[in-house]
């Protein structure tokens, strides 16, 4: 991997990881189309350069992380359906990671949920805070993003709304939740694979970071400003394309791979 290929890798994370359309399907599309080679350092890359995007949350939202021990209460009980289906099928899940062709069929279910979701979970008139069986139940929503192509945000942000937070609300605590779940499967992964990182490597990884950190701090405040008047019907029919397009180049013979 060269300093491009890195670059563009974490534009990409930067800017799809808080949004609700699947950073995996577009790290599929954007390693074929450049070539990436899915070696071992570009595994551990694309999981471990979600630490910058996780920083920029805590840039963006440091006061929040400061506010109170209920805070991160609702955080832990958010997170615990998560660590414990995870490590309960890990080796399934890193099998699913495998098969592109589920995450292009995640990417065009999740598109058209995203495109009806709010007609289905209207905007409440009065805004509805975070309880901790609400943080629950969100936790819960998250685990089905551990299907490859679901997406962690979209997954997270529609169970958010479904417990009659508003769109701001849910995508926020969709952001904090990604703070310990990020965090915990990226040490977890770069733990497993930690041998992959050189000398040589090392400051790709650096760099890759750094570029995600930067993206993702404009991604997340343009986010919340066009979601909050806009609603997810242009995030669903985008992610029904990009899926769309996954398939056809599968059904041209194209030797698509999750790197």
């Amino acid at each position: 991997m060269n300093y491009f290929e890195a670059a563009a890798l974490a534009v990409v994370e930067g800017i799809t990881e808080f949004l609700p359309v699947s950073s995996t399907g577009h790290m599929i599309i954007v390693s074929s189309l450049l070539g990436i080679s899915s070696d071992e350092f570009t595994k551990i890359f694309t999981i471990n350069i979600q630490f910058g995007a996780i920083l920029s949350v805590l840039v963006l939202y440091w006061k929040r992380f400061f506010q109170s021990i209920d805070f991160y209460l609702k955080l832990f009980i958010a997170f615990i359906p998560a660590a414990f289906f995870g490590l309960l099928f890990s080796k399934k899940i890193d099998a699913l990671l495998e098969n592109v062709q589920v995450v292009a069929v995640s990417l065009v279910l999740g598109g058209v949920i995203l495109v009806f979701i709010d007609r289905i979970c209207k905007e409440p008139e009065d805004a509805s805070k975070v309880s901790g069986k609400r943080a629950f139940v969100i936790g819960l929503y998250q685990c089905i993003a551990m299907i490859p192509g679901v997406s962690r945000s979209a997954a997270t942000i529609i169970g958010g709304m479904t417990q009659k937070l508003s769109r701001k609300t849910a995508a926020e605590f969709s952001f904090f939740l990604a703070v310990p779940t990020m965090f915990a499967a990226s040490a977890y992964k770069l733990l497993e694979n930690h041998e992959a990182i050189t000398t040589e490597n090392l400051p790709i990884l650096l760099v890759g970071n750094a570029i995600a950190f930067l993206v993702a701090l404009i991604a997340i405040k343009s986010f919340i400003s066009f979601v909050t008047k806009f609603g997810f019907k242009v995030f669903g029919y985008y992610r029904i394309i990009v899926g769309i397009i996954i398939l056809v180049f599968l059904w041209m013979g194209y030797d698509l791979k999750v790197v």
